[in-house]
């Protein structure tokens, strides 16, 4: 049972329609596939446009730092992938300032209204939506509503690659809203996407960089329906049968619904036996649980409970276990794995066994 915060597991339908035969890219056949697709993603976004990458999520990561960085840059650090958004400034020798917080502390928008205030240079803004490393919640569209109040054409960049397609997000003052193929959108890992404001085409197309990476090229493209380079034909094939599926069957606020249920009720569970929710602001994308015993945790549970759990990174090895509620997880599955896990405490002679985990999930999940 793979739980990890990505990659998620694949559903059948969608590895049996990528499995089919495989077809050119620069084909009517595909183009009208890869504008069904383009249509999906206007749905889900909410925004004024999409673009597709063949790459990973730090791919649209690095292509929003160089082609939306015209000046200066402020990164918010709060974990890995925040700190990321600093690298790749470093990388291209670009400017930045940064405000770096414990990974279970999610940025104040105080913090940032402050920074924009004191430092006119500031053009561009990267945060992390959910900030995967810890799995805590920044509080994105706040301090983006406030950075606007004072200067509407900073760009607000959102690294939504553990948030899209979890939560309902407000985009009304975001400029780009990024995503991987292999979270949320339950596919192989090798595709990106990124939703952008119309204020950010328009920054785009005044000042474009990169090659591989030039969004200029891309937008111009992808309106056509095609891409400027290779496409990944087989991702976006899948891409387009997922988002065809959950909005024929399931519909996206009811997804929402469903897995921020299940995040309530994994937490509920796993604080009624003891157990510490790491970050200070849970997001709905995965559980994160701070213990001592958590190597001890995911060994038992791989090899007694077939139940495969993220743990920490860097300064977390070891400290941290993240359990998955992207995508299709089935209740029974989130049923067993707080379960399990405390059958692994019992067998660690933490707290002895009386099913309280199961017991409060499943009034929470199916009670409430």
């Amino acid at each position: 049972m793979l739980l990890t915060p990505g990659p998620t597991p694949v559903p059948e339908f969608v590895r049996k329609a990528m499995a089919d035969v495989t077809i050119h890219h620069r084909t009517p056949e595909f183009e009208a596939i890869f504008a069904q697709t383009r249509e999906l993603l206007f749905e889900l976004y909410e925004m004024d446009e999409v673009v597709m990458l063949a790459s990973s999520g730090s791919g649209a990561m690095e292509a929003c730092v160089t082609n939306l960085t015209h000046k200066k840059a402020l990164t918010i650090n709060s974990g890995k992938f925040g700190e990321r958004f600093g690298k790749i400034c470093k990388a291209f020798d670009i400017e930045y300032t940064e405000i770096k917080n414990e990974w279970n502390t999610p940025v104040s928008v105080e913090a940032v209204v402050e920074a924009v205030k004191n430092d006119k240079d500031i053009d561009a803004i990267f945060i992390q939506l959910c900030e995967s490393a810890g799995g805590l919640r920044h509080p994105v569209e706040q301090l983006a509503k406030e950075v606007k109040k004072i200067n509407k054409n900073i760009t607000i960049v959102a690294d939504g690659i553990t948030a899209v397609g979890v939560e309902k997000i407000d985009t009304t003052n975001l400029d780009a809203v990024i995503t991987g193929s292999q979270k949320a959108l339950m596919l192989p890992p090798g595709l990106a996407v990124i939703g952008f404001s119309n204020d950010a085409v328009e920054k785009i197309e005044k000042k474009s960089r990169g090659f591989y990476f030039n969004l200029a090229t891309e937008i111009k493209k992808q309106k056509t329906n095609t891409t400027a380079w290779t496409a990944a034909t087989t991702l976006i094939i899948g891409l387009k049968e997922i988002l065809t599926y959950i909005k024929q069957n399931i519909g996206f606020d009811k997804l929402f619904e469903d897995t921020s249920k299940r995040a309530d009720a994994t937490k509920e569970a796993l604080t009624a036996i003891g157990l510490e929710i790491y970050p200070n602001v849970p997001a709905n994308a995965m559980t994160a649980i701070f213990s001592e015993h958590s190597n001890e945790i995911r060994k038992i549970l791989k090899t007694k409970y077939n139940i495969n759990i993220a743990g920490g990174q860097d300064h977390l090895k070891g400290k941290i276990f993240r359990i998955n509620h992207m995508g299709l997880v089935e209740d029974f599955e989130a049923t067993w794995v707080v379960n399990a896990i405390e059958l692994a405490l019992d067998e660690l002679g933490v707290r002895t066994f009386d099913g309280t985990a199961n017991k409060v999930f499943s009034s929470k999940m199916f009670k409430a």
